[in-house]
């Protein structure tokens, strides 16, 4: 299958973001908003965007430890096994797809005004647009994006600098802080204005340089919409008369028709057409990546996640990514915003959740590049806040989500139960609890491969050896010979030759010229029978292994074989271990590695010099 473009920078990260949560919550939400909490709803919208930037912290780390399509699906399989990851992939799904059909909703009602088309007409006919525009690719996909982004946040620079010059005080005179939890109740009500950063963890595959380019954008993106969403409603309380701004569902182009006039009205529904815009191509886009990865996962069939090799983008998944949205277009709109506000929330719960379990089960290769700070405590205050924000929703949104909830576990037990690799990082925890050698490697091996992928590390016939090859910890204080005698059943089932005829030519080559090249290193190299062969088995001997009287305590032991026809690799092997032990700090990582899988993390991650 191949694999996706990384062709997303951190200004389409940024864009992809923004736009994903400039819609809905800025130009129809603060009239509601308002009518809760008065003229302190800015300080509602700050108070969402804090709570915003704690939620996405977690999200990040987890982004940069594990770029892969599907985003929260993704963590939240590693994390739980595959059926609550089945289940997540398909609430996920629905989320964005909900999200993305509420914006079509918002441009076909604004076509339907100056046109009299029927909304459903108009709404199929760009669910067809943004599912071609995804199909060319994400690049053309994330330009699109930057594009309708740059000109939205133009417009509303536009909106905020001509209105703070006709603001009346008057209309702050109900201001009053001391209703400190008015504001953060309606804080919780508003917060699905900044969901959207849950869209760009789902492309995190496609993203150049997600170490940087991630965090760099997510964080920006934040920080820049909680700006602009404090200063509109700041700018709305201060030009609408209080009963104009709490019944309005389009407050800031009623704002705009009093600061610029009709010119402005007129600006403010380009700005809200290029919000829906942006946040349906993002929603399409996004909600993509999960059938993409389910499919990967063996939690769907392969067919729905294969990649064009045209265009390198999942056709499939996102036809019927279109599919869904168009089918949502027949829901009631309070329904579309609060099952997927449900969803989103949800999501933020198992993320902060995912943070503790991956740190506390100790897997190597979890490397995130950023880390949420503050551990634990900002994890646990994340999961309560949003928990109650949950509950806020009321009953009608947590049903329909548990209706959605079924549907994934019975794609879950009729078709992935059979297929999926139940591996997660809950289970490692619980073996690393119970008994650390029931763990497995096979999570560390893919989030390994992860990171190969994440840091675009060149692999070359080294890497593919150390791959396959047994890493092993030798205790006591022995010589050459003994060593010899305990691995070599392991050896001999590799190669198929007789175990006394592997000792003896091992013996023989240690005989003729000593292998150990140091007092810490010995690479013991023998031909073996047929063609095309080559093998390594590698030792890590903490009190030393005894090869000659000057080389009595070797730590590192490299073990080779190969047929003549594999002489080049053989020489590059031994050329590849060299460049790998020339690191000044090789012997320190190498005696302080916890596990061989640790052993096996350093020789393929490790800086060296490539043979191909």
């Amino acid at each position: 299958m191949a694999d996706l473009k990384k062709d997303v920078n951190a200004f389409g990260v940024f864009s992809i973001a923004t736009g994903a949560m400039i819609s809905s919550g800025i130009f129809i939400l603060p009239g509601l908003a308002f009518a809760k909490v008065g003229s302190a709803v800015f300080i509602s919208y700050f108070a969402a965007g804090v709570l915003g930037i704690i939620g996405v912290f977690s999200m990040i780390e987890l982004s940069t430890a594990l770029p892969k399509a599907g985003g929260d699906y993704y963590f939240i399989n590693k994390t739980f096994g595959p059926m609550i990851g089945s289940i997540s992939g398909f609430l996920g799904l629905f989320a964005l797809s909900l999200k993305s059909a509420f914006a079509i909703f918002g441009i076909s009602e604004i076509v339907y005004i100056y046109t009299s088309l029927n909304p459903l007409i108009s709404g199929s006919i760009l669910c067809i647009l943004f599912v071609i525009l995804n199909i060319i690719g994400v690049k053309e996909a994330a330009v699109f994006q930057t594009v309708m982004v740059i000109i939205l946040l133009l417009l509303m620079v536009i909106y905020i600098s001509t209105g703070f010059s006709q603001i009346n005080t008057e209309y702050f005179s109900d201001f009053n802080l001391s209703g400190i939890n008015n504001i953060l109740i309606t804080s919780g009500f508003i917060f699905i204005s900044f969901g959207g950063l849950l869209k760009v963890a789902n492309i995190s595959e496609e993203v150049s340089n997600p170490k940087r380019n991630l965090p760099l954008g997510m964080i920006t993106s934040i920080i820049v919409v909680t700006i602009l969403y404090t200063l509109t409603t700041f700018v709305l309380t201060g030009t609408l008369s209080p009963e104009v701004f709490k019944e309005s569902l389009t407050p800031v182009a009623d704002s705009a028709k009093i600061t610029l006039g009709s010119a402005g009205y007129l600006i403010i529904i380009i700005a809200s057409t290029l919000a829906f815009f942006t946040t349906a191509n993002a929603g399409i886009l996004a909600a993509s990546r999960y059938p993409l990865a389910l499919s990967l996962d063996n939690l769907l069939p392969r067919k729905i996640g294969k990649i064009s090799k045209k265009t390198d983008t999942p056709i499939i998944s996102i036809i019927l990514t279109g599919a869904i949205v168009f089918l949502s277009l027949l829901l009631p709109l309070e329904t579309l915003v609060k099952t997927a506000s449900t969803v989103i929330l949800t999501s933020y719960v198992l993320t902060n959740l995912s943070v503790i379990i991956f740190r506390e089960s100790k897997i190597t290769n979890y490397r995130p590049s950023f880390k949420a700070p503050l551990y634990p405590w900002l994890q646990i205050f994340s999961i309560l806040l949003f928990t109650f924000f949950i509950i806020d929703l009321g009953l009608s949104a947590i049903e329909i989500s548990i209706a959605l909830v079924l549907i994934g576990l019975i794609v879950y037990i009729v078709y992935g139960r059979r297929k999926a690799n139940h591996e997660s990082a809950l289970l490692h925890l619980m073996k690393r609890i119970a008994d650390e050698r029931l763990q497995s490697g096979s999570i560390e091996d893919e989030f390994r491969d992860i990171i190969i992928n994440r840091d675009n590390i060149e692999q070359d016939n080294f890497d593919a050896l150390i791959k396959d090859a047994d890493i092993v910890d030798i205790k006591g204080h022995i010589t050459f010979e003994s060593l010899l005698k305990i691995v070599v059943k392991d050896i001999a089932d590799i190669i198929d030759t007789p175990a006394d005829e592997i000792i003896e030519r091992y013996t023989a080559r240690q005989e003729m010229s000593n292998t150990a090249i140091s007092e810490q290193l010995a690479i013991p190299h023998i031909l073996i029978d047929g063609t095309d062969k080559m093998f390594m088995y590698v030792i890590r001997a903490r009190d030393g292994i005894i090869f000659t009287e000057t080389e009595d305590s070797v730590k590192a032991v490299f073990l080779l074989g190969g047929t003549k026809d594999r002489k080049v690799l053989h020489l590059k092997t031994i050329a590849a271990i060299a460049s790998l032990v020339s690191d000044p700090d090789f012997n320190k990582k190498w005696a302080e590695a916890e596990k061989p899988v640790d052993l096996k993390n350093l020789l393929i991650l490790n800086t060296r010099r490539r043979y191909y």
